[in-house]
């Protein structure tokens, strides 16, 4: 019984090790489920479309005028994506809270000053 409880063992560790080592090659070929990923938008147009857009935070213009850029930040839209769903608020609050994580993230306030405390204004 020993003999058969080590060979699965040993089975089991080499497999598993051949696995990891070969990760690269087949974990592309897995299915991912439709809840994971979501494509961002990638134009002012589909920005609009996705709720990335406010009466603060007019994109409308650009898409009147035809603009071909390819539209907002993909990184800031994720993340702002990612406040609107943990978070359960709009889009403005979203973007509120990940503006004021940035600020925070550079060392300045909620406010927009610098906390740097060499800093000097002269207004």
């Amino acid at each position: 019984m020993g003999y058969i409880l080590y060979s699965v063992s040993l089975l089991l560790l080499l497999s598993v090790t051949a696995l990891y080592l070969t990760r690269s090659r087949w974990i592309p070929f897995l299915p991912v489920p439709q809840y994971i990923y979501s494509r961002l938008p990638s134009s002012f147009a589909a920005d609009v479309e996705s709720g990335f857009s406010s009466s603060a935070f007019d994109l409308s213009a650009n898409v009147q005028s035809g603009d071909a850029r390819a539209g907002l930040d993909d990184q800031g839209k994720r993340e702002v994506q990612k406040i609107m769903k943990r978070r359960k608020v709009g889009f403005d609050e979203a973007r509120r809270i990940y503006t004021e994580q940035r600020f925070a993230k550079n060392d300045i306030g909620p406010d927009g000053t610098p906390r740097d405390p060499k800093f000097v204004s002269f207004s």
